[in-house]
């Protein structure tokens, strides 16, 4: 008689209260660091799917009971409950100082006092007061743990026997203390760039050394590399790395062909702005048998000049983005690199990455294949040339264009349906003259040509995505670098939504899937009406920001599952990292550490924020400059920002932003109602609101703080 078979019990060798105690000691060794249940388990070496279960279920409970707290999908880090938290210093340009923290729920206000010579950005240790009735959170820097930058650019002062830096940054209220010297002396009124040496503990001003000279304040040169400088970015690269670029091989050898699909003979363009020298991306279009047409997206094979663990690698790590300014770009690789190496012009053979896909007449994607290539442009298409031959049936490569542009609106139209949410801002563009003085001021329209290419990267960046991110049955996606876009801020919304209602414009907060739809009708149906701006301003303000993480939770505003950044390489580091990684998949090595990405998704991120930053700057610079000889001129602008010190009027002509002081508003006392975006006069009750017309006349501009002030004149009749 067979002995019958005994069932295997599965062994839990946890119990509850020990695993929580276990989970506890990960995040307090590491009170900083975020993690998730695969990172916890890893540290407590748990293999077994049951209590890894186990695991996330704890983690929500932890976070419940206040000892974690929930910082992104999934992801934790412990709950401060000290007298001490770190956290960076974010100092207004008023002066204000408040921490920049995930450990305390609350805002908390540092003094000038207590700010003990941090400076905006610092990471610091901050001592939490004991909070006094009806008063804000309040605290005191007790340790600055890093500084956010050593150098600072701004005017120099120079007196008989001591100089001074005036700091660019408005938020750095000190001026900087320069020991005088033969050198020193002739450089008054010059924009410089001063490192600080000292700051004794009693001394209200640091002191500096000069490291660089700029030139002098005016000259457009000084100033656009000043700016770049504010911003800690680069403006030249240094002379180990232009050499390292200089003896790359331009040539291509028959064995690196063999090994890449080859597109040369296959009809291949670029579409690119007028003023564009670095061609990262073209597209080929081939008809098949089948009906259908073989599309490929080629992008610059970056990562195949530039290899890890090189000068030239940790030069665009370093970067991480090229950065633009109205009159110049500041490439993240060497011009030889950017302008000539890796640029798809016409006529040269070419090493791509591409994404080729088979795609019937109804934009249905039946095949896709990712690979390197090589290709061969047969033209190069400014979007004003490409537009003109959609719109005259007329020129080069038209069957092609148009083939295209059909496919293209076609996948425009479906992700609109699918809940991509419509935003078109107004990009500013400047008629500059040969020494860098604004002519004149336009705007950049966006046609057919535009959104033709904007739809071929948006596929090729999604599908890329997809392919790495998606999961298989029982196996976790490979780790990759994502572009993601948060949901919006919930209380921006729903304030948003309150006050569009006010309007008459109707957004269901209520159900999420109905969000982007009812944004999308409201945007729609202010074009061309009074209130434009202001919506349209409002609803960008709800929106979280886009970054990289590897860390995928979609991208809310292109309605992507799944979304990456393939297409510019020669511009983003992320794209480099994204191309190396998909080769790796795709030459089936396992899934990569996520830490190391992580941390630079984290630093590329922080580098397109302050590329950012400089080119807004930049715009604003300029602005003033073409507008300083128009002092006592009226013309008509809208209300774009309403503050406790004044009102913000975009003039409409030229998009050039300045100020209405509440201080020279003498007609009345008025209080600022910032629950509708307005400012009201006490006595008269008269009101100025976000989005409204008036005329005004430009008072004052400074170009050196980049301001102008305005008085209002009336309303446009």
């Amino acid at each position: 008689m067979s002995k019958k078979k005994s069932k295997k019990v599965k062994v839990i060798p946890y119990k509850k209260a020990d695993l929580k105690a276990d989970i506890l000691k990960v995040f307090f060794s590491n009170p900083s660091k975020l993690f998730n249940y695969k990172q916890i388990s890893g540290n407590l070496n748990v293999k077994d799917s049951g209590i890894k279960q186990l695991i996330t279920k704890l983690l929500i409970e932890l976070e419940q009971q206040g000892k974690l707290k929930e910082i992104s999908n999934g992801r934790y880090k412990l709950k401060s409950h000290g007298a001490y938290i770190v956290g960076k210093i974010n100092i207004s340009s008023k002066g204000s100082a408040v921490l920049d923290t995930d450990e305390s729920e609350e805002l908390v206000h540092i003094s000038q006092l207590n700010l003990r010579h941090a400076l905006n950005g610092d990471l610091v240790r901050v001592y939490i007061y004991a909070r006094r009735k009806h008063q804000p959170l309040e605290g005191e820097v007790i340790e600055i743990i890093q500084r956010a930058q050593s150098t600072f650019v701004g005017v120099l002062q120079v007196g008989k026997n001591f100089a001074f830096l005036i700091p660019a940054d408005r938020s750095f209220t000190n001026d900087i203390f320069i020991p005088i010297d033969k050198t020193t002396k002739g450089l008054d009124g010059y924009k410089v760039i001063v490192e600080i040496t000292d700051w004794p503990k009693r001394a209200k001003n640091p002191i500096g050394k000069i490291v660089e000279v700029l030139g002098e304040e005016g000259d457009n040169e000084a100033e656009m590399h000043a700016i770049l400088a504010e911003f800690n970015l680069p403006y030249k690269f240094p002379k180990s790395i232009l050499k390292d670029a200089e003896n790359i091989d331009e040539s291509i050898s028959k064995e690196e062909i063999k090994k890449r699909k080859d597109f040369r003979k296959t009809t291949t363009f670029t579409i690119d702005p007028l003023d564009a020298k670095d061609f990262d991306d073209a597209l080929s279009l081939k008809k098949l048998d089948n009906g259908n047409y073989e599309i490929g997206i080629h992008i610059a094979d970056v990562s195949h000049y530039v290899q890890p663990d090189t000068a030239l690698n940790n030069e665009a790590v370093t970067r991480a983005t090229s950065v633009y300014l109205v009159d110049r770009v500041v490439p993240m690789l060497p011009e030889k690199l950017s302008n000539k190496v890796c640029s798809l012009r016409p006529n040269e053979e070419k090493l791509c990455f591409s994404a080729v896909f088979e795609i019937n007449k109804e934009a249905e994607i039946k095949k896709q294949w990712f690979g390197r290539t090589v290709i061969n442009s047969d033209k190069r298409f400014t979007y004003e040339e490409a537009q003109e031959v959609l719109e005259t049936g007329k020129g080069t490569f038209v069957e092609e264009l148009n083939i295209l542009d059909d496919i293209a609106k076609k996948f425009r139209e479906q992700r609109f349906k699918d809940g991509a949410i419509s935003f078109e801002r107004t990009e500013v563009k400047f008629d500059i003259d040969d020494k860098g003085k604004p002519l004149g001021i336009y705007f950049k329209e966006t046609k057919d040509s535009n959104h033709l290419i904007e739809e071929f990267m948006l596929l090729a960046n999604k599908k890329v995505a997809e392919y790495i991110g998606k999961k298989e049955k029982d196996k976790t996606a490979k780790t990759f670098v994502y572009r993601i876009h948060d949901k919006p801020n919930q209380e921006k919304l729903i304030n948003f939504a309150k006050f569009a209602k006010k309007l008459g414009y109707k957004i269901n907060t209520n159900v999420p899937s109905k969000i982007s739809s009812s944004l999308n009708q409201v945007l729609k149906d202010v074009v061309g009406k009074g209130e434009q701006n202001m919506i349209e301003t409002l609803a960008v303000r709800t929106m979280a920001k886009a970054e990289y993480s590897t860390q995928n939770i979609g991208h809310y505003g292109l309605s992507f599952k799944h979304y990456t950044h393939f297409t510019s390489p020669i511009r983003r580091f992320p794209d480099v990292m994204v191309h190396r990684l998909l080769q790796m998949y795709l030459d089936g090595e396992k899934s990569q550490a996520s830490e190391k990405y992580e941390q630079l998704c984290k630093h590329s991120s922080d580098m397109e924020h302050l590329a950012s930053k400089a080119e807004r700057s930049s715009i604003k610079y300029k602005q003033v400059e073409f507008m300083q000889d128009k002092i006592g001129e009226v013309f008509t602008g809208v209300i774009s920002g309403v503050a406790e010190w004044g009102v913000y009027v975009e003039i409409e002509d030229n998009k050039c932003e300045g100020l209405v002081p509440l201080r020279d508003m003498l007609d009345d006392f008025y209080v600022f109602d910032q629950e509708n975006y307005r400012i009201i006069g006490k006595r008269n009750r008269k009101t100025y609101q976000l989005g409204d017309k008036l005329n005004i006349e430009i008072v004052r501009t400074n170009l050196q703080k980049k301001q102008m002030d305005f008085r209002i004149i009336g309303r446009p009749s």
